[in-house]
This record gives C-alpha cells, sequence and structure tokens, in this order.
C-alpha cells in the first residue's frame, strides 16, 4: 500500500510516504491560516507525492472530533475552518484519492497497537498528558469512538468534588498552582527538579499531579481492564514518571484491598511520527471495511 499520510497541527504540517510499515520523503510546512490556503496547501502536497509515487490513497490525522459516518469533523480545535461541513467529501475531490481522517490521538494510539508498545494486544488505554488529558480507547483493536465521539476524552473525568483530571493531572496546571504559591514563573521540568532537591512545595505539587495520574489509570483501568495503559504527551518521557506512579497505584491499592491486579504502564514508543503512522493504520482498517 503507498500512501500519503498528512498530520494536520495547530502550528504545522508534516507529511510524508508510507508504505511497506515505513515512512519516508518526509516534509513540514507551517499551518494556513484559512480555509482556502489549507486546502491549496493540501492539495499541492498529493500532486507533488502523486508525481513521485504511485499512490493508493491518502490517510490524515486530524485535531478535533472525527465523524467517520458523516465526514465532518466536530468539535473545536485551534483550527476552526476545518469544523462542521463533509471536510472529508471535499477533500477527496480535489485529491481524486481515497482518504480516512481520523483524530490525532487515535492515530498515536493506532501506531502503538499496530508497531509500538502496545503491538499484538486488543484492548488499550492511551492517556495524553498535555494542555489537558486526552486519549483514546481501543476495543478488540479498534478506536471506540462513543455515541458523542467522546471516546478517550478522558480529560473531563472529576477527580474530586470539583476538579477534572485535566485539572490536576497536567505539568502546565501544576505549574500554575506552585506558581501561584509561590510567586514564581517556573515551567514544569524547574520545578520537578526543585521537588527532587526538597523543596517542600514543589513535592506537594508534584504528588498532587503523580497522585491524579495515577488515580485517573486505576479508575480507567479498573473501569475497562485494558491489557496496557500507554502514557503520551512531554512528560510521559520522563524515566522517573512511571516509578513514582507505580508508588502512587500502590498506595491505592492499599487502602482498596479488593483491588486485585495492578495496571500495566508503558510510555509510548512513537513520538513525532505518531501520528503519520497510525493515520495509515486508519486508512488500512478504513480500507478494509
Amino acid at each position: 500500500m503507498s500512501l500519503l499520510t498528512i498530520d494536520i497541527g495547530g502550528t504545522s504540517i508534516k507529511y510524508a510516504h508510507f508504505n511497506a510499515s515505513q515512512l519516508e520523503d518526509e516534509g513540514a510546512t507551517p499551518t494556513p491560516k484559512t480555509l482556502d490556503e489549507f486546502y491549496e496547501t493540501l492539495t499541492s502536497i498529493v500532486s507533488t507525492y502523486k508525481k513521485k509515487y504511485a499512490l493508493t490513497g491518502v490517510a490524515i490525522s486530524a485535531p478535533g472530533a472525527v465523524n467517520k459516518e458523516t465526514g465532518v469533523i466536530e468539535g473545536a480545535s485551534a483550527l476552526p475552518y476545518i469544523h462542521d461541513f463533509n471536510i472529508h467529501s471535499a477533500l477527496e475531490k480535489r485529491f481524486a484519492l481515497p482518504i480516512s481522517i481520523e483524530n490525532d490521538a487515535n492515530c498515536a494510539t493506532l501506531a502503538e497497537v499496530k508497531y509500538g508498545v502496545a503491538k499484538g494486544l486488543k484492548n488499550v488505554l492511551f492517556i495524553v498528558l498535555g494542555t489537558g488529558v486526552g486519549g483514546s480507547v481501543v476495543m478488540d483493536g479498534k478506536v471506540h469512538h462513543g455515541k458523542h465521539l467522546f471516546g478517550g476524552e478522558f480529560g473531563f473525568m472529576l477527580m474530586d468534588d470539583t476538579h477534572t483530571f485535566s485539572e490536576l493531572g497536567t505539568t502546565i496546571m501544576m505549574a500554575k498552582r506552585y506558581n501561584e504559591r509561590t510567586s514564581q514563573s517556573l515551567d514544569a521540568i524547574a520545578i520537578f527538579n526543585l521537588a527532587f532537591a526538597g523543596d517542600p512545595i514543589a513535592k506537594e505539587e508534584m504528588n498532587i499531579f503523580t497522585f491524579n495520574v495515577a488515580k485517573g489509570i486505576y479508575n480507567l483501568s479498573y473501569s475497562f481492564d485494558p491489557e496496557l495503559v500507554i502514557l503520551g504527551g512531554g512528560v510521559s518521557q520522563a524515566d522517573w514518571l512511571i516509578p513514582e506512579l507505580k508508588k502512587q497505584l500502590q498506595k491505592i491499592m492499599n487502602q482498596v484491598e479488593i483491588a486485585s491486579f495492578m495496571p500495566e504502564i508503558q510510555r509510548c514508543y512513537y513520538r513525532n511520527q505518531a501520528n503519520l503512522i497510525g493515520a495509515a493504520v486508519d486508512f488500512s482498517q478504513t480500507d478494509s471495511k
């Protein structure tokens, strides 16, 4: 299968040729500001790759809630001009090729299930710890979108009476709380370093962060009973994170004595290429239906 795979981001559009499970001939361009420029940019990229390769289709990773039945990207993102119309049909006509579109977090998960840390597994949760908490649910090898396309929107979960997972389980909010308490302007990395050095406020805020991520993993694991929980986002690559989460999980399991298994956690294998690879996986699944 010879595919052009495209990852639409808020600041850049990445693209590559996907063939024999590999990416090649990668490129990137700034994300256009208008829909007309967006069409022009993507059509030009497709035209270039058509001349180089015998393309069988175009696989797209996009922000927002992708409704595969209607071809509409619902919800909201940093690119309002891609939402609320049948963009699937519009792009397919311009490219004169079959296309697929899937949400970017779902694409990242599909990459891990097909080729990465979850290869060979059928039931997986992917938790993305970014500016908010997002993710994806894979059941029986397929993305579970849900009735309202909110499958994997873990950030909406309430972690206490008033706070969501996105409020308590992200490094950005951790840094905001620390800076408000100390009248400083430090980023999360600096705060983690202070915590490991013994700063009491930094340790407390780091503990709030790790406990709530562990709590989210625990709740989701005992709801879905997945084979694996994958962590993504910048902080997921920190070597200390999973050991700290396991300590917090053990505390929870000591409190909830009926809990019988420790969730299996791994950090994602793919990072910058995840969405491109996952879009190709999604195309192959869509094409086989």
